[in-house]
């Protein structure tokens, strides 16, 4: 019992309590003295239950009738528990309220969510007669704040200017908390530059200020001001200010505070690990993030949760997967929706059907699947694991479902090929009253792009503004560059960037690139390379697509230049790779991979592949291979290829007829393509591959995708 009370008090409360003991005794009852210090210490420590007794003996010995003094204490007492009806019954019983009684409810009502009644006691408190102090002020403009009355926070400010209050450090504070909350960001600054004295509030109340508003740079560059003042931050600064570096993947700042915190007297509690996890996940040190994790004396779901999140949006996929499992061994938390959000996340990224199943039978057993965001997060994780039937399941048993629901639909049919039910999806979405906005309509002219629908899609970007009043965004004219560009209108492309209402980013330019590629446009392609080089120096993909057009055209100096440039600026080439799935665990290929335990009979089962589509008369399509190299040697490299390794595995590990699914994270090549519709035709099974752009359903010797892509 002793751990709730602060040391002065507990002394206090010790002799109080003692003469308790012997007043009852005797039969005695204490004094209105005795009872109000050690009802105030009571308060001051917030031991309320005690405080409860205290007031049931002072009801029974009547030391509380017309006793101002006590009653005051009392409503102080249970305006401090949060009880405000009860310490609304003291107060109105009292007829001579004093500023400290106002003021002790004008805080208990701003402090418990009743910020209305705040402000009305507030007035209440003005209409008779009694004058608002610097006690006053903070609780009021708080409630301000939370109401977000603009007006009335305005109003209430030019009073503690006419007060003189405005330069009480207290005041100040909150009434910069206050604009904060309005979104008025300049003024809050504005007033704290004006403040002649701050304390460690004051600066705290800006940092979260410029977080909160979206201005996490500038949060940034204060915390360094700080860090030279004579202030010296605390636990709420540093917690206040972590969301910046997340915000900004600022990792470098981030590792700064996490030395900052070592080296000083912070306490390192959980509150401060979540914030760090968050900001090294964001900033793609999922490495530091699994170390801090692993320090934690104390680990809560909102750790996990950030750490799982984290690996699924920026990190490994597969690390997401394998600490989920972990999380469930343990048995001592409860998995919620956050989490699997995440899972299901990371599954779509792996193409892990097998345990996306067992997550979605997981969610049912817990009643979540009735939430419209699960419901989400399960048609997207099914239409990008390679099983669009299930994916309309998901949509079909959804009891109610949102913009977004319908969207993820629309996506889905994309992704997979089938154009004109996305379309007709978008269509139904309409008829069912719901308005397509922006993601919608990017969603169906995507659609339309992966299916070469050029009719479609102009009449659906003509939608958006004449019959939605939807100006187009640059993700839409990227959609419609992409479009015109794969159905080889590559001249309407072009102009239709030139014409473009807003002006083209790399994406715009980067989907012109990409259709020059597929059409050999080598003057275009330059142009389109220049554009996106200027716009995104840090960007490889120009460099790589530009490198390949030359090498088709046997242009190897040209390739061997831009090679040069992208090293020069310090880019590299992603690694080819490819996952699949196996009895829930996920396997990885790399490029020319000869690390797996498998790998041997991987190598012999490709070799006979190759062997048995030579005698159907297979020729290899070399012009995949961008090197100026001999051509056996170059069909050799061919088979070096990660799906190719990924797809022996999988025929060495699956029974015959199950269908083999493959997700790569760079687009399908030439090559490749013509081999595995070869081989789902010698095979007779369907082979799923879902590449950087879409999905490929392979299926006795043709794809779905109609060699479109």
């Amino acid at each position: 019992m002793n751990g709730c009370f602060a040391p002065k008090s507990l002394k206090l409360i010790h002799q109080s309590t003692a003469a308790i003991r012997e007043a009852l005794k005797n039969h005695n009852f204490l004094t209105s003295l005795q009872c109000g210090h050690l009802l105030q210490a009571l308060t001051a420590s917030k031991c309320f239950k005690k405080a409860l007794q205290l007031h049931a003996h002072m009801i029974t010995c009547g030391v509380l009738i017309q006793n101002t003094y006590l009653n005051t204490k009392l409503c102080a007492m249970y305006a401090a528990s949060g009880n405000m009806p009860a310490a609304r019954v003291i107060f109105d019983g009292i007829v001579l309220k004093s500023s400290f009684l106002w003021n002790v409810m004008v805080r208990g009502y701003a402090c418990n969510g009743c910020s209305l009644d705040s402000l009305v006691l507030y007035r209440d408190m003005l209409s008779f007669g009694r004058r608002a102090d610097n006690f006053t002020y903070p609780f009021v403009l708080m409630a301000c704040g939370h109401l977000l009355l603009v007006e009335v926070g305005e109003r209430i400010h030019a009073e503690v200017v006419v007060s003189g209050f405005e330069s009480d450090v207290y005041v100040a504070n909150s009434l910069v908390s206050m604009y904060s909350k309005f979104g008025q960001i300049g003024i809050a600054r504005n007033l704290f530059d004006r403040m002649p004295q701050r304390d460690l509030t004051s600066w705290n109340t800006m940092l979260s200020g410029y977080v909160k508003n979206g201005y996490p740079d500038v949060a940034l560059s204060l915390l360094s001001l700080l860090s030279v003042s004579d202030v010296r931050m605390d636990r709420a600064t540093l917690v206040g200010v972590l969301p910046a570096c997340t915000a900004l993947g600022a990792v470098k700042q981030g590792k700064e505070i996490h030395a900052y915190i070592l080296r000083s007297s912070v306490e390192f509690n959980g509150f401060l690990a979540n914030a760090l996890i968050d900001v090294y996940v964001n900033s793609n040190f999922v490495i530091g993030a699994r170390r801090l994790f692993e320090r934690m004396t104390e680990r809560d779901i909102i750790s996990w949760n950030a750490l799982i999140s984290g690996c699924a949006r920026h990190g490994d996929p597969m690390e997401c997967l394998s600490l989920f499992c972990l999380m469930n061994s343990k048995g001592l938390l409860v998995v919620d929706v956050i989490t699997l959000i995440a899972v299901l996340g990371a599954c779509d990224r792996t193409s892990a059907l097998q345990f996306g199943r067992i997550t979605h039978a997981y969610l049912i057993k817990r009643g979540f699947d009735k939430e419209i965001i699960v419901g989400t997060a399960l048609i997207d994780m099914y239409a990008k694991c390679g099983s669009l039937g299930c994916s309309r399941h998901a949509f079909d048993e959804m009891e109610s479902k949102n913009l977004i629901s319908w969207s993820a639909m629309v996506s889905g049919y994309g992704l997979h090929g089938k154009g004109k039910e996305a379309i007709s999806c978008f269509t139904e979405m309409k008829s069912k009253g719901l308005r397509p906005d922006r993601v919608a309509f990017t969603s169906v002219l995507s659609a339309c792009s992966h299916c070469g629908l050029v009719n479609e899609g102009k009449e659906l970007f003509n939608q958006m503004f004449d019959e939605n009043s939807i100006k187009p965004s640059i993700e839409h004219y990227s959609c419609m560059v992409d479009l015109l560009g794969r159905a080889g209108q590559l001249d309407e492309a072009y102009k239709f960037i030139m014409d473009m209402e807003i002006r083209p980013n790399a994406d715009v330019w980067a989907a012109l690139l990409s259709a020059c590629h597929i059409h050999r446009n080598v003057e275009l392609a330059e142009i389109a390379a220049l554009h996106v080089c200027n716009l995104n120096p840090k960007r490889i993909s120009p460099y790589v697509t530009l490198s390949n057009i030359y090498a088709i055209e046997n242009r190897w100096t040209d390739v061997d230049r831009v090679r040069k440039a992208a090293r020069r600026n310090g880019l590299r080439k992603p690694p080819g790779y490819s996952f699949v799935e196996l009895n829930t665990e996920i396997h990885r290929f790399m490029v020319g991979d000869k690390s797996h335990p498998q790998s041997k009979s991987i190598y012999t089962m490709l070799n006979e592949i190759r062997r048995q589509l030579k005698e159907t008369g297979y020729t290899p399509d070399t012009s995949s291979v961008f090197y100026d190299v001999a051509e056996d040697l170059k069909e050799d490299l061919l088979w070096d290829h990660s799906e190719r390794l990924a797809l022996a595995f999988a025929l060495l590990n699956t029974c015959s007829g199950t269908s083999i699914r493959i997700t790569k994270n760079l687009r399908v090549c030439g090559d490749c393509h013509n081999v595995t519709k070869l081989i789902s035709n010698l095979i007779h099974r369907e082979i799923v591959v879902r590449d950087a752009r879409r999905f490929h359903h392979f299926q006795n010797g043709s794809c779905s995708c109609g060699d479109y892509w």
